[in-house]
C-alpha cells in the first residue's frame, strides 16, 4: 500500500537530519518483562537480559528516594554538590574531577560531543558496548572498530591491545575500553591495559569504562581512578545501574582531569540528573554491606553457572562482569526465542555479531537455576 498523504515516507522528513544521524541504528535494549508478558499471556517472566542486580538497590537508597519525591516540584540541584561531596571523598579526587550524567551512556555521549570533529576518530575493539559507536557516528566523526581476539585465543572475543594501538593515527582522538566489556565479559590485564593507556599520544584521550568495575573483585582488574594522576588524558567512567541497583534511576559520573571535567560540564544539560536520583545515588554510598552481598553472590553464581554450562558442552566465555556470553551455536536465535516461551529473557547479540551467541545476566541463585533447568531443556528437544 502506498504511503498516506503527508506521511514521512512522502515528505522525507528523515532527509533533514544530519547524514551521521540518518545511517545510525538505534540501540536496542533488552526485552522488558510487561512486553513479554503481554504478548505471550504469561506470568512469574525472570529477566536475564540487561545486566542489572537481582537485588535492586540499597534500603538506603529507596528511602532517599522516597523522601526526594517530596521536592519534586522544584529543580535538582544542578551540581550535584551532595553526591559530588561523597564521591570525592571516596575516591580521592576533588569535585573539580567530576561530571555527573543521566547514566553512564549520558557520559559517553557527552565525551563524544565534546572532543569529535567530522575529521577525527575514535578507537574502539570490535565487540564493544552498542554506545561507543552511536555516540561517534552521531558526532560525523570516523568509527575504527578493531578485530578483536578470535575465539580460540585465551581472552576469546577480548581486546587486542596490539591490534588497537596499531589502529591509533594522528586523528584518533578518542578510544574507548571498556574493563570488564560489555557484552563479552572479557578483561584486560591491569599491567597491560596501563602500558597500552601509557603509549597514548597526548591527543588522545582514553575512555575507559569501568561500569562492571565492582564485579571484578575476585579478579585483580584496575582501578582506573589510581592512574589520572600519571595519565592526564584518561576518562573514567562509572555506573550506580548495576552494582547499585539505580538503573532504572539513570545516574552515572566521570572522573577526569579537571581541564577535561570542565569541558564536559560545559555541555552537560542543566538539570541531567534528577533529584531522585541525586539522592539516592548518594544515599547508596552510604550502604556498602547491600553492593558487597549483591557481587558477592554475582561473583559465586559467575563461576558456578559457567561451571554448569561448561559441562553441558557450551563454549562461556571468560567474564568479569555479571553476565556470561554463551556461544549456543546457529541456533542461538530460535534459542531465544524458546527461553522467552519459558519465561526466560536473556539477550541475543547478533547486533554485536555475534549471531550465535547469548548473553546471560547472573541473577538469584534460584533465578539462576530455573534458566539452566529451561536452558537444558530448549537443548534436549533439538530441532531448534
Amino acid at each position: 500500500m502506498s504511503p498516506s498523504k503527508g506521511s514521512p515516507t512522502e515528505v522525507g522528513l528523515r532527509r533533514l537530519a544530519t547524514p551521521a544521524v540518518q545511517s545510525l541504528a538505534p540501540y536496542l535494549p533488552g526485552k522488558p518483562i510487561d512486553e513479554l508478558e503481554r504478548e505471550l499471556g504469561i506470568r512469574n517472566v525472570v529477566k536475564l537480559a540487561s545486566n542489572e542486580s537481582p537485588f535492586g538497590p540499597s534500603p538506603k537508597a529507596i528511602a532517599a528516594a522516597r523522601t526526594a519525591l517530596a521536592t519534586i516540584g522544584q529543580y535538582p540541584d544542578g551540581g550535584g554538590h551532595e553526591l559530588k561531596t561523597k564521591l570525592a571523598r571516596l575516591h580521592g579526587v576533588s569535585a573539580e574531577q567530576l561530571t555527573l550524567g543521566n547514566g553512564s551512556n549520558d557520559i559517553l555521549v557527552l565525551v563524544a560531543e565534546a572532543f569529535l570533529t567530522p575529521d577525527l576518530e575514535a578507537v574502539y575493539s570490535q565487540y564493544a558496548f552498542a554506545v561507543y559507536p552511536i555516540a561517534v557516528h552521531a558526532t560525523g566523526a570516523t568509527c575504527r572498530s578493531v578485530a578483536a581476539l578470535p575465539a580460540g585465543a585465551a581472552m576469546a572475543y577480548g581486546h587486542d591491545l596490539t591490534a588497537m594501538r596499531a589502529a591509533i593515527t594522528e586523528r584518533t582522538r578518542l578510544v574507548f575500553i571498556a574493563n570488564p566489556n560489555n557484552p563479552t565479559g572479557t578483561y584486560v590485564e591491569p599491567q597491560d591495559l596501563l602500558r597500552f593507556i601509557r603509549s597514548m599520544p597526548r591527543s588522545a584521550l582514553v575512555v575507559l569504562d569501568e561500569a562492571y568495575f565492582e564485579y571484578a573483585r575476585s579478579i585483580p582488574l584496575q582501578n582506573g581512578i589510581d592512574w589520572l594522576d600519571e595519565c592526564p588524558n584518561l576518562v573514567i567512567v562509572r555506573t550506580f545501574a548495576k552494582a547499585y541497583g539505580l538503573a532504572g534511576l539513570r545516574i552515572g559520573y566521570a572522573v577526569s582531569h579537571p581541564e577535561v571535567a570542565d569541558m564536559l560540564n560545559r555541555i552537560r544539560q542543566p538539570f541531567n540528573v534528577s533529584s531522585v536520583a541525586l539522592a539516592a545515588a548518594a544515599a547508596a554510598l552510604d550502604d556498602p554491606e547491600h553492593v558487597a552481598h549483591t557481587v558477592a553472590v554475582a561473583i559465586s553464581e559467575r563461576v558456578r553457572v559457567a561451571t554448569v554450562l561448561r559441562q553441558r558442552g557450551l563454549e562461556v566465555a571468560p567474564s568479569a562482569g555479571n553476565f556470561l556470553l554463551v556461544r549456543i551455536g546457529p541456533a542461538a536465535a530460535a534459542c531465544y526465542q524458546r527461553l522467552l516461551r519459558a519465561g526466560i529473557i536473556v539477550r541475543p547479540v547478533g547486533n554485536y555479531g555475534l549471531p550465535e551467541h547469548l548473553r546471560i545476566t547472573l541473577g538469584t541463585i534460584d533465578e539462576n537455576e530455573r534458566l539452566l533447568a529451561a536452558l537444558t531443556t530448549v537443548l534436549a528437544a533439538g530441532s531448534l
